[in-house]
């Protein structure tokens, strides 16, 4: 055992005699006999006489033996156990067991301060570092990313931080510019369509190469989309995948792809990462394993994932990425619970860390970080369940409900200079959306008239409202505001798995957030299709019409005014009602070059390089 392995082994032995002897503080003298200290620590007198010597050595106690029959020794404790249980939190992190450390330092009684002082010793280990191996530089960024990682299939993902990763391992056929407007080539290099736009043939990239070494070809395509299709039959944009007829690889660098019906929004769809390419060979020898800590989630990525151990995922660069090289070497990714950086917990000091998102920039200190907005925001929502018998079928109910919700409290709650007030999925106003800024997205003025109708007697009424549990403070603000109309309300949280299965259909409201970035569109279907199935048949079958029409539009400009209308309709009957906006900032110090951002406002890692 090493000299640290040996300090941290004993350390654990001081902890067990510390919490033999509560009631004694530090430089107190306890009379006691050796042989009831090795009773303690279930081991023998000898061993327990060494311990004893090494703990001394350490300072961490005094130690005044007496020889002789019924003769007690005396023992002074010296060190915090505060301060040894954040060393030990220390040396384990230094070893990359970063779970057990975060385990350890919460699940002490000594609460917040010790946190507060583990979690600044933490983020100093966050940022660039310059490591030699052997006579090779290695330039490593190490990256706070909160909560944790479940799964790195495209497949499988459903939070933004995996949704990220999977980003820098993994590519698509196509990409969209951030702006959603302009479908770039990627894995495929050309493509074209047929007259009625219902049959795609895509012409992939030459020697683009797995992972693992093999090159890519037609057929991992074709099992990529099929592979979707059954494993998540009901997943996120299934509505396009499972409308796929059919598809035929008539070569190794083509394939054709043939749909029900015509999709205008099917390119967008194939430039997402649920749309990932994997390696076929991979994916079925891994099988459930496939994007799991342990496993081999292989794509053709600007990074490789190379270790995921005790919460922290080590990323490498693909020397033979057919885009170029990533100048970084490795990315440490350091899962996390947030003990800073909330909407409604500024952060007071400088993180020393160069990359950061979600940040109050007005709140750090010197001026020294600059600052990128992302182009996406999250939208937070309340959706009615119209369906289910109870008070929210009546109208005026709603009204009062809507109204109940102060908007103006609400914002006043979040408290953050990245939340703005939200009246529509269409970015308007200040946000500066020009496209869609005259189309008359704003609908606070419907909703004005709605909740001017003359009043219901609401005091007194429970509802439920279902969410994830990462929407669980917004869920509480919102109970919050209408206990104070005399509403009380029951909170149910579902994981975000089963958050589109049917146990949501027993609450009242529903509680969601959706991002409005460069696949706005794909995510609007999404949710309309969704809220289908808590609206009334007539009302959810004129929306099936309507997305019908939107997917059949050629027009962009066009496909917007029916959203907008979708909107309308559902807002002018509050079963839709918007409660707040916001936008993610990523704060970066000077240090760090080529900045540039997913619509996420996450970092492309590929692009970074340091002084």
């Amino acid at each position: 055992m090493n000299t640290k392995g040996l300090v941290m082994k004993i350390r654990r032995h001081y902890f067990m005699l510390r919490r033999s002897y509560p009631h004694i503080t530090d430089g107190v003298s306890l009379d006691v006999t050796t042989s009831e200290l090795a009773e303690t620590l279930d081991c023998t007198h000898r061993n327990m006489v060494l311990l004893l010597k090494r703990m001394v050595q350490e300072g961490w106690i005094e130690w005044s033996p007496k020889r002789g029959r019924g003769n007690r020794s005396t023992l002074t404790f010296l060190a915090p156990v505060e301060k040894l249980i954040l060393d030990e939190a220390k040396e384990l992190v230094l070893r990359g067991d970063l779970q057990p450390a975060l385990t350890m330092i919460q699940q002490h009684p000594s609460g917040h301060g010790l946190q507060e002082q583990f979690q600044e010793w933490l983020t100093s280990q966050f940022g660039f570092h310059t490591e030699v191996e052997g006579n090779r530089r290695m330039d490593m960024l190490r990256f706070p990313l909160p909560g944790t990682i479940n799964s790195l299939d495209p497949a499988r993902i459903h939070y933004f931080g995996e949704s990220h990763l999977v980003n820098q391992m993994f590519d698509s056929l196509v990409r969209m510019d951030e702006r959603g407007e302009t479908t770039l080539p990627h894995l495929a290099h050309a493509w074209e369509v047929n007259d009625d736009r219902t049959e795609w043939t895509f012409y992939l990239r030459k020697g683009v190469l797995f992972h693992h070494g093999r090159q890519m070809v037609a057929s991992d395509v074709m099992y990529s989309l099929e592979r979707l299709r059954r494993l998540a039959p009901n997943g996120l944009y299934s509505w396009v995948y499972n409308d796929i007829v059919s598809m035929v690889t008539p070569d190794d660098t083509t394939i054709r792809i043939k749909l029900k019906e015509r999709n205008e929004i099917f390119l967008s769809f194939l430039s997402t990462n649920r749309a990932s390419i994997v390696p076929q060979d991979v994916a079925v020898s891994e099988g459930e394993r496939f994007g799991e800590a342990g496993g081999s989630p292989v794509g053709t990525g600007p990074f490789r994932l190379i270790s995921s151990e005790q919460g922290i995922w080590t990323l490498e660069a693909f020397p033979s990425y057919f885009q170029g090289r990533a100048f970084l070497d490795r990315v440490e990714i350091w899962t996390m619970p947030i003990t800073v950086d909330r909407a409604d917990e500024p952060i007071s000091e400088l993180q020393k860390f160069q990359v950061m998102h979600n940040v109050r920039i007005s709140d750090m200190a010197g001026g020294a970080w600059q600052q990128v907005r992302q182009s996406g925001t999250t939208c937070k929502f309340l959706t009615v369940n119209e369906l289910k018998e109870g008070p929210l079928t009546n109208p005026d109910i709603r009204a009062a409900l809507d109204k109940a919700i102060s908007r103006t409290k609400l914002l006043r709650l979040l408290s953050g200079d990245v939340i703005e007030a939200a009246s529509s999925f269409w970015l308007h106003g200040k946000s500066g959306d020009k496209h869609v800024e005259s189309l008359g997205a704003d609908h606070s003025e419907e909703r004005s008239e709605v909740i001017n109708s003359e009043d219901c007697n609401v005091e007194g009424l429970t509802l439920t409202l279902t969410t994830i549990p990462q929407y669980a403070s917004d869920a509480s603000m919102i109970k919050q505001l209408l206990a104070e109309q005399g509403i009380n309300l029951d909170i149910n949280l579902l994981a975000a798995e089963q958050f589109k299965g049917s146990a949501r259909m027993s609450s009242d409201l529903l509680l969601f957030a959706v991002m409005l970035d460069e696949h706005r569109e794909l995510r609007l279907i999404d949710l309309y299709k969704s809220m289908q199935q808590h609206l009334p048949k007539h009302l959810g079958d004129e929306l099936e019409s309507t997305l019908g029409r939107i997917l059949s539009e050629k027009d962009a400009r066009n496909r917007v005014k029916l959203f907008i209308g979708i909107e309308q309709q559902l807002v002018q009957r509050i079963s839709l009602l918007f409660l707040y906006r916001k936008h993610l900032k990523t704060a970066f110090h000077p240090s760090v070059q080529g900045i540039s951002l997913e619509s996420l406002g996450w970092v492309r890692f590929r692009d970074l390089w340091f002084r």
